[in-house]
């Protein structure tokens, strides 16, 4: 298969599931809540969208901006997961843009985005799915990426690992004392 089928593939799932289809989920789950629970968190709509427009612009925004720095620095995709590649695997180690700030700025991005859509649809159980599929996806990432780019890339991931946050954008600090000393 062709790599530019696979990139075309590989964005075609990672669009319909990642960006239409657990938010869809999100959406019903929150209808589902409200007509079980009826409990109501934040009572104002407007104060709602105030309090999610940031969470979802910022989602939007690493979301996208890591998928074109992936594309066209790292030169593969993003749809990789339980050791099964959609799309081509990157062929550079990105660490600028979006990745400088967070080594898994789609999964920032996505779960930030998911969270605002948590808020507006006032649901604990929203809220708490977003954290539980977070959780889930952080294990997933760890467990198979991580080693899958540590194989690929060796050292060159190991330093930057050490100055990356994993998933929240967020200078990493590092001591130099040495335990003993």
């Amino acid at each position: 298969m062709s790599n530019l089928i696979r990139h075309i593939l590989g964005y075609t799932f990672g669009l319909t599931m990642f960006g239409i289809l657990i938010p869809m989920g999100l959406v019903n789950l929150g209808a589902w809540d409200h007509s079980v629970t009826h409990i109501s968190l934040i009572e104002s709509q407007a104060i709602r969208w105030i309090i999610a427009a940031p969470f979802l612009v910022v989602g939007a925004v690493f979301a996208i901006w890591s998928n074109i720095f992936l594309f066209n620095v790292g030169k593969g995709g993003p749809a990789q997961a339980f050791n099964i590649s959609i799309s081509p695997k990157t062929k550079k180690l990105v660490t600028t843009g979006p990745y400088r700030y967070s080594r898994n700025p789609m999964m920032f991005g996505a779960f930030t985005l998911y969270f605002g859509v948590g808020i507006l649809q006032n649901s604990l159980i929203c809220l708490l799915t977003v954290l539980a599929f977070f959780t889930f996806m952080s294990y997933m990432i760890k467990f198979s990426e991580e080693k899958r780019l540590l194989d690929d890339f060796g050292d060159e991931y190991l330093e930057y690992k050490k100055k990356v946050s994993r998933f929240i954008p967020m200078k990493r600090v590092r001591s130099n004392v040495h335990k003993g000393a």
